[in-house]
């Protein structure tokens, strides 16, 4: 956009001679292409116009569909864990005042008594209440962001990691993301029959080549086409990692090149400058192109580029004649018009851009009768004046597909995520990528839909189409915000791919967004949750995967610390209420050290598993599926029957079975309390995998904080077993009863087999069942 200065419009206002098309503002963020001055800063921060976008953008931050259930989750652990604890505390009282007037101990002693039984149920209730389920989420966030960054995955906002592991739909763009943004013209036709092709395109040897074409055309042909390309381009001469090269639209600069290369285009600055614009028409999303209008020796020349088949049908001339030294304009007839559709649809099925090129001659600016814009009546207003036009070309532009798209549309279908293609690009050069790239299949039964007629559906049409819909080609940024919209409203999760400041309110809709490192403007980084650095969509597997593993850590998390809050609580109450002295199995200590391997280092241990490829062979979770599966509700019941079967057997029978009298209570305590704590050791191992399947030790050693905790879990315990004494309230062990706590802990791993192998579908039955009684 022009700027004048501000010296200037003011002298102009004074003079009487301002339009409203003066414009001497420049917005914070803007680049500068060309010229030198100076400028005062008038606003900063909101006040800014940046600022108010920005602003506008900031919407109140919603819960994730994890931290929703987890919050539900922990209120119903801490509920019935509080429970417990409120009712063993009523239980142990009304056995301590029964007692009392019996019990013959000082006052002192009946105090420490009553003392003992407040600080068991506070225990259970520390134990109970999952506190650590905020660190687990957290520290499996911040692990899987530090390793995504290292994998051009620049996570913004922390929460869109665990929603992409979710997310049911991606609407990705085209260029730039799926393809390599280098585009290159690599086929033309000049009027109506003379065409040329480059090796590669799919057009060698039916035609002739650039070199050829161009160089027999006669030179007002090629200044006709060069005025096109070079004069009607915001693009200009830059450097570009220390090389000299074009700067600016990656279709203008493509087409730059082409002048370069073969129409004798030398310095582009210089041809702009000897030329003489009266009026710019910046492009518009809307209607596809954009123009300029020149001085041309004793007249005017408006020239205009854009989508080809929007050209084709504003052109009622044509070129013709370009290798004699006159042009001549002939009217485009019916067989001209449907051989260069033919030429328009054959370049879009090779997946080709398409750009059309019309010029048109006035004698006069602004021209007789011509209706000028509103806000500036010097101005022409540019929809009345585009209409018979001359066809002068269209030429067709090779963007590649990037690397690996293909096989990584291809695991987002085997993950169960819907890849979508968003683009500018006409209906059939859309198609013809999204089929190359595999988002349109052939046994898939797939809409594809371009914007303006999209834009225009009913409410029940949108519904209707929209879970079909693969493509949507010449869209606009508001057509991919209605997309966004429709599909959460239908409960989907939806990633969306953006570059463009126009794509912000897109970006900001949805659950997870996606801007682009290189290519993308300052608007849609902060409109997004996780910026892409290399610009490629292979990357947003990344994002997937680690989402998921961040979903699985947390669910791991949860597997294994309601097994303990189970077992914990339970053993503690039993054997409180059983105790003649109203003391649990385990003290209160015991209870803070296991709650510490519950909480924090189960927490570290289990966050911290990266995920593999195979995380992406399942479908993704729906917002209203639960938190805990079956399978989960299996391991957690099975290992908690294990381990309490174990200890209550230990704690009620340990004694007749080992021949202890009752100087050795406090080892046999001791040995309850060791085999307690290995079963939550080996237990972890369980954890690692949320299926059926039975290997979990597969990839432990690729996790060094896994091993790192588990070693630490076992030098801990070794030492509290040995040096712990009065603290713990326990004595050292021998080497028979080391063997009993292990032998008894180590074989909830084989139960954890036996467990595995009982179908889901009958533990599913029995669990509904259960779950409707509590309901009733």
């Amino acid at each position: 956009m022009k700027k004048t200065g501000a010296e200037e419009v003011w002298r102009m206002i004074q003079d009487g001679t301002a339009t409203k098309k003066l414009d001497p503002f420049i917005i914070s963020g803007s680049k500068v292409l060309e010229g030198v001055g100076t400028f005062v800063v008038t606003s900063v921060g909101v006040n800014s116009s940046y600022g108010k976008i920005m602003m506008s953008l900031q919407t109140e931050t919603e819960d994730t569909p994890l931290q929703v259930k987890l919050g539900k989750l922990a209120n119903w652990i801490g509920g019935l864990g509080s429970s417990a604890a409120g009712l063993l505390f009523l239980i142990l009282l009304i056995k301590f005042l029964a007692a009392l007037s019996g019990n013959p101990a000082p006052a002192a002693l009946k105090a420490q008594e009553f003392l003992d039984i407040l600080i068991v149920a506070i225990t259970v209730i520390v134990v109970a209440v999952p506190e650590g389920l905020p660190l687990a989420v957290t520290l499996a966030l911040a692990f899987a962001t530090g390793r995504m960054a290292k994998e051009n995955n620049l996570v913004r906002v922390l929460r869109a990691c665990e929603t992409m592991g979710n997310a049911t739909t991606i609407c990705s763009d085209k260029t730039g993301t799926l393809t390599q943004n280098k585009m290159t013209v690599v086929a033309g036709t000049i009027g109506t029959d003379e065409q040329f092709a480059t090796t590669g395109s799919g057009e060698e040897g039916q035609v002739a080549g650039p070199t050829e074409l161009f160089g027999r055309i006669s030179k007002s042909a090629r200044e006709l086409l060069r005025s096109s390309v070079v004069l009607n381009s915001t693009a200009f001469e830059g450097e570009e990692k220390g090389l000299a090269a074009f700067v600016g639209s990656k279709t203008e600069t493509a087409l730059l090149q082409m002048a370069k290369d073969y129409l004798g285009l030398d310095n582009l600055a210089a041809e702009r400058a000897n030329t003489k614009t009266v009026q710019l028409i910046p492009f518009d999303s809307k209607r596809k192109c954009m123009g300029i209008v020149v001085e041309s020796g004793k007249g005017y020349r408006m020239l205009v580029k854009g989508a080809a088949e929007i050209m084709l049908s504003k052109a009622t001339e044509t070129v013709s004649g370009i290798d004699t030294e006159n042009i001549t304009v002939v009217k485009l007839n019916t067989a001209g018009r449907e051989k260069l559709e033919s030429v328009i649809d054959d370049y879009a099925q090779h997946s080709l851009r398409t750009i059309g090129m019309l010029s048109k001659e006035f004698e006069q600016w602004p021209p007789a009768g011509a209706k000028r814009l509103e806000d500036d009546k010097s101005m022409v207003d540019f929809d009345d004046l585009f209409n018979d036009m001359t066809w002068v070309g269209v030429v067709g532009i090779h963007d590649p597909l990037r690397p690996g798209v293909f096989h990584a549309v291809e695991q987002c279908r085997k993950s169960g995520v819907v890849v979508r293609m968003v683009t500018g690009d006409n209906l059939v050069t859309a198609k013809a990528i999204a089929t190359e790239c595999g988002i349109l299949r052939p046994e898939d039964n797939a809409e594809v839909m371009e914007g303006p007629k999209f834009r225009q559906l009913s409410e029940a049409e949108m519904n209707r189409v929209i879970p079909n819909l693969r493509v949507l080609a010449r869209s606009s940024p508001e057509d991919k915000r209605i997309l966004v919209a429709h599909l959460k409203a239908q409960g989907e999760t939806v990633a969306v791919t953006g570059d463009g400041t126009n794509d912000g309110p897109a970006l900001k809709m949805a659950d997870v967004g996606f801007s682009m490192g290189i290519a993308g403007t300052e608007v849609a980084k902060e409109a997004s949750s996780i910026i892409l650095l290399d610009d490629n969509f292979a990357s947003i597997i990344t994002a997937l995967m680690w989402g998921r593993a961040v979903n699985d850590a947390v669910k791991k998390f949860l597997q294994f610390q309601i097994t303990v809050n189970i077992t914990a609580v339970i053993l503690t109450f039993v054997s409180a209420i059983s105790s003649s002295e109203n003391a649990s199995v385990l003290t209160a200590l015991q209870l803070l050290w296991v709650n510490l391997i519950m909480d924090t280092l189960a927490a570290l241990a289990l966050a911290t598993d990266p995920p593999t490829e195979k995380i992406l062979d399942r479908p993704p979770q729906r917002k209203d599926e639960s938190l805990i599966t079956h399978n989960m509700w299996k391991m957690i019941t099975g290992q908690a029957i294990y381990q309490l079967v174990v200890t209550f057997v230990l704690y009620f029978a340990g004694m007749s079975i080992l021949g202890y009298n009752e100087s050795q209570q406090r080892q046999l305590d001791t040995i309850v309390f060791n085999s307690f704590v290995w079963m939550q050791i080996f237990n972890q191992f369980n954890n690692r995998r949320l299926d059926n399947k039975f290997n979990v030790f597969e990839g432990v050693f690729q996790n060094l904080w896994f091993c790192g905790i588990f070693l630490l879990m076992v030098g801990a315990q070794i030492m509290i077993i040995f040096v712990g004494g009065q603290a713990f309230r326990i004595e050292a062990l021998n080497g028979t009863q080391w063997a009993i706590s292990i032998l008894t802990a180590l074989p909830c791993m084989a139960w954890a087999v036996l467990v595995r192998l009982l179908p889901d579908r009958y533990f599913a039955i029995v669990f509904d069942a259960v779950v409707a009684g509590l309901a009733i």
